[in-house]
């Protein structure tokens, strides 16, 4: 595995996700990727929205810690706050989302397989783009990083944007009570109170957010990546979730934005 390691083979890789991230752009306005709300529930090869979210986002943890671990700076100070702030985020968004997902007891499986495939090359790009510069090819996240405006800014916008999205996550989480979970009723309600007062997608937003501040704070073109495959996924289904709001709710409110707050 070593030759994963070296700077030429990194770019040639690095330059073809950045090529795959632009075909997954087209794909997403082209088609509903079948998971959640657009997900078709009992078809063939789907899977329950807890273990398909799991299996999809794994690979992001699992890479990351392997080519992690075969950098020559892991030890170093810098590189391990980046890997706490990797596996903090993708945690929460592989292990504590799906396991506190609300979903109706007795429900088909939703989460098309085809989806946690796909997924697959997705995170484990993310893992290992950004594991191989961070813990071995990046020549300048010494302790000197810490104090740079890059680093400070980048940050701030990564806590805000992780909390923020951990909010409106338990938001549209408790639309749905545990007793219509146990009764298995399948329940649609608008969200209310936090980002949801400006933005439909607000927990679309505040990832790219936390994307946005984690490519800043590490100065890494492999972090760049994950902020565009991530908008070219998000960016077409919130346009979608809109329109899905708007069509089975009457009362929607119209004021509130697709994605960014008073802008878009």
């Amino acid at each position: 595995m070593d030759w994963l390691m070296s700077a030429e083979v990194y770019h040639n890789i690095l330059i073809g996700s950045f090529v795959y991230a632009a075909f997954i752009l087209v794909g997403a306005f082209m088609s509903k990727a079948p998971y959640g709300r657009f997900g078709a529930e009992g078809k063939a090869f789907s899977l329950s929205p807890r273990l398909g979210w799991f299996l999809m986002e794994l690979p992001a943890s699992v890479t990351f810690v392997w080519f992690y671990l075969h950098g020559q700076n892991a030890g170093e100070w810098v590189p391990m706050i980046f890997l706490g702030v990797w596996l903090i985020h993708y945690g929460n968004r592989g292990f504590v989302f799906p396991l506190l997902m609300r979903v109706a007891k007795g429900a088909k499986g939703t989460f098309g397989l085809l989806v946690v495939v796909a997924g697959w090359l997705v995170t484990s790009l993310h893992g290992y783009l950004n594991a191989v510069f961070i813990s071995h090819l990046s020549t300048h996240l010494t302790p000197e990083w810490l104090t740079d405006p890059r680093f400070l800014i980048g940050m701030a916008l990564y806590v805000f944007g992780f909390v923020m999205n951990v909010h409106s996550d338990a938001i549209i989480r408790n639309l749905r009570s545990k007793a219509e979970v146990e009764s298995g009723e399948r329940v649609y309600r608008i969200p209310q109170g936090g980002l949801f007062r400006y933005v439909t997608n607000p927990s679309y937003f505040t990832e790219l957010v936390s994307f946005a501040g984690f490519a800043i704070a590490t100065w890494s073109l492999g972090a760049v990546f994950v902020l565009l495959v991530s908008a070219a996924n998000l960016i077409p289904r919130a346009f979608q979730v809109h329109r899905w709001y708007l069509k089975k709710f009457d009362d929607y409110p119209r004021e509130r934005k697709v994605l960014i707050p008073w802008v878009l």
